[in-house]
């Protein structure tokens, strides 16, 4: 299998679980993994925009996946994606200090994707069909 469509599947099944924790109770998943036992109603529905958000890009990844012509593009939008939520969490580290652990272990897994994602979207061709 190729590694650029190994790796879109591999983003599409894991952004999909969290979009559909997200998105299918987002007062449980609030409580059980942030600590949060009273979201209101406006931090619900950001947490399904959110969800949103998640499951249209996986869609997409997973379809970029199965098209080769959109396999570059489908990789650059994995690293934005995940760069832009690693440096959301950079700032908000620095400025509201430490969050909760799985929010720490979110950091740390998206600035990888990122490393990875440009991994591959750089090596050359023939050494892409190789691996």
């Amino acid at each position: 299998m190729q590694l650029k469509k190994a790796l879109l599947i591999f983003i599409f099944v894991g952004i999909t679980i969290f979009g559909l924790l997200y998105g299918t109770s987002p007062t449980w998943f609030a409580a059980t993994f942030l600590g949060v036992t009273d979201l209101n109603l406006n931090f619900a529905h950001i947490l399904r925009a959110v969800a949103g958000l998640y499951l249209a890009l996986a869609a997409f990844w997973l379809y970029a996946a199965f098209h080769e012509k959109y396999r570059d593009a489908g990789i650059l939008t994995v690293i934005l994606f995940a760069g832009g939520l690693a440096a959301g969490r950079l700032v908000s580290l620095i400025v509201d200090g430490r969050p909760a652990p799985l929010l720490l272990f979110f950091v740390a897994l998206e600035f990888a994707v990122v490393l990875v994602g440009y991994w591959v979207l750089r090596l050359p061709e023939h050494d892409r069909a190789n691996l």
